[in-house]
């Protein structure tokens, strides 16, 4: 299960909407998902008999479409709801983009360009903890919202790099330094959104994801 298909999956289950679960194989894909989707990606939704895809479509279409379950994951205020696409958007175009440089480094390559692809990895993790609600634990306040779910998935498999890439190289508590604040709040929001029900029900055990991050 891809890190994009637990987006829409937390938000079905956060907001407890009836769905049917069809997995499939990403290198022998099935008609019934190329007839769906022709680029063939998952996560796709049947919605009445009509497609819809991309995973950040997908979650708001799901807020939007099911606005009476569970809890609200956009605020009501066209204002407040505009800073929080915002964010999704520097998680969709920057965190993401450099999780995936940190996770794709080849060992053949020189430690120098590791450590640069790690910093700049922590280096966009705290400009997102910088701008969270200094209180928490999650991005907006006491309860999650749409980007804790676009990050999520991304940030409870920082694990990836302990095991492959030489160490995530987060510092300890109270051992961040100048950027110690930072590194509070992102651990605070780390830990309140690894432990929620949602993201727990919905991520595979690792040894399922090993054969997949050796590559």
């Amino acid at each position: 299960m891809t890190r994009f298909v637990q987006r829409a999956w937390t938000v079905l289950e956060e907001k407890g909407i009836p769905y049917q679960y069809v997995e499939v194989n990403p290198y022998h894909k099935p008609e019934s998902l190329m007839k769906l989707n022709p680029r063939g990606l998952v996560p796709t939704l049947q919605y009445h008999d009509k497609p819809l895809y991309e995973s950040t479509v997908l979650c708001e279409f799901l807020e939007d479409a099911f606005p009476d379950r569970g809890p609200k994951l956009l605020p009501t205020d066209p204002y407040s709801r505009a800073v929080i696409r915002i964010w999704i958007d520097f998680v969709t175009s920057r965190v993401i983009p450099s999780f995936q440089r940190f996770l794709q480094h080849q060992s053949n390559q020189s430690q120098s360009s590791l450590d640069d692809v790690r910093s700049d990895y922590h280096d966009k993790l705290l400009q997102l903890a910088d701008v969270m609600d200094k209180d928490g634990p999650f991005f907006m306040g006491k309860e999650p919202a749409l980007v804790d779910f676009v990050m999520a998935p991304f940030a409870a498999r920082s694990w990836v790099f302990d095991q492959f890439k030489g160490g995530f190289g987060a510092p300890a508590e109270g051992e961040g330094g100048t950027r110690e604040k930072s590194w509070a709040r992102w651990r605070k929001w780390l830990s309140a959104i690894t432990d929620r029900k949602s993201i727990k029900e919905t991520t595979s055990e690792r040894e399922h994801y090993l054969p997949i991050y050796k590559r």
